[in-house]
């Protein structure tokens, strides 16, 4: 029998818990996960490519299960990306019934560009249900504290990127 092998997409912009809640729900599910941050030229992200690679490398780095997690980014379409990784399965986070109109559309163009990947929607822990890159990166930049709400390396990060 073949390992499991299902990809991770975002902008990760930053990594939050929630995303570190659905990483470790993914890989209860899969042999392997990619988690793959995109270079999504229509947002403007505050951290660049590099910095997101790291900081998510970092973040997973004590995860007992660090040999199953591949970390890398992706340029064009995702269908594209996992096919060539391999993977059969996209997993895709969805916190609010908000965000299942988006995700559901998406899955569908997915869906239609590659009939052989499929997408799973996998809910984070009801205290990660409020949590968004957006969200944190707004409390940062004022000053508010996201301890708790993001990895001890994103926090310093934000910290660093806002004291500027």
């Amino acid at each position: 029998m073949s390992e499991s092998l299902a990809v991770y997409p975002g902008t990760f912009d930053p990594i939050t818990n929630g995303h570190i809640d659905l990483i470790k729900r993914a890989l209860r599910i899969f042999d392997r996960l990619i988690i793959a941050i995109g270079e999504n030229p229509a947002k403007k992200p505050l951290f660049s490519l590099e910095e997101r690679l790291e900081m998510v490398k970092e973040a997973v780095s004590d995860f007992p299960c660090r040999e199953r997690i591949e970390v890398a980014s992706f340029s064009g379409l995702l269908v594209d990306f996992a096919t060539q990784k391999g993977a059969k399965v996209i997993v895709r986070g969805l916190r609010a019934v908000s965000d299942f109109e988006y995700e559901f559309q998406l899955a569908l163009m997915n869906r239609r560009l590659n009939r052989q990947i499929d997408t799973i929607f996998l809910m984070p822990g009801f205290k990660w249900i409020f949590i968004s890159s957006t969200i944190v990166k707004e409390a940062a930049r004022f000053g508010g504290d996201v301890s708790g709400l993001v990895p001890p390396n994103v926090e310093e990060r934000l910290r660093e990127k806002f004291a500027r």
